[in-house]
Formats: structure tokens, sequence, C-alpha cells
């Protein structure tokens, strides 16, 4: 607990989301988040696929980073406040099992070697 006071202006800040568009997911999870980018006086909404490699933090600091494979076996990963306005909508691709809640040793892993299991059972979103 930090102070009362800060707790009740993180409250007021913290964007009421619909669970449809923002469901639960965690470590292991591959999702796709639907991020708004302005580009000029213009925006357009972009999709970044990957595995969730962590989630930290709670509430207004939330934050959860996602890894994706580019071509050419370089990978970029991507660091997403949970409470940004621009995220437009996140999609869980598939669910994975996982026994860590920091998967940094997937960045050493290629090919094969970086699977996830994939859970298979339906899961709340």
């Amino acid at each position: 607990m930090i102070n009362p006071i800060i707790d009740a202006i993180d409250k007021e800040h913290i964007i009421k989301r619909d669970p449809a568009s923002f469901p639960t997911f965690g470590p292991g999870d591959t999702i796709k988040v639907f991020f708004k980018i302005q580009e000029g006086n213009k925006f357009r909404v972009q999709a970044f696929e990957g595995v969730v490699l962590k989630v930290k933090g709670s509430g207004i600091r939330e934050t959860f980073t996602v890894r994706r494979v580019a071509s050419g076996n370089m990978s970029v990963e991507r660091i997403f406040p949970a409470n940004s306005p621009l995220i437009e909508s996140i999609e869980v691709v598939k669910r994975g099992i996982v026994r860590r809640a920091k998967l940094y040793y997937l960045r050493d892993r290629t090919g094969k070697a970086a699977r996830i299991k994939e859970n298979l059972k339906k899961v709340k979103s």
C-alpha cells in the first residue's frame, strides 16, 4: 500500500474497459494488441502479435511486455501500459502453459526451443 490519497487518485484515472475488448491474460499467452498510431494528424490501428513475457505492476501502473519474432529471426519486444487510451483492444490468440511469471529465458531461444505448450481447456476471458 502506498498512500490512501494516491490510491484514490489512481482509481479516478483507471480506464474502465469492456471485458470483451480487454480479456484477462498472463505470461505465456499469445495475444494480439490493437493500438492506435498517430501519423501526422490521422490515427490508424496497428496490430502487434506475440507472446506475453511478463505482466508487471498493478492498478494504473500495470504494464505488460509482448515479444514477437519478426522477419529474419529478429525479435521485437514492446512494453504496453495496460491503462493506455491508445490500446483499442486485445485478442487472446492462444493460452500457454508456463510455470514462471517472467519468461526471460525465451530471449535466448529460437525455433522449436522457444515453443510454449498450449492450454486446450476453455478458459474464461
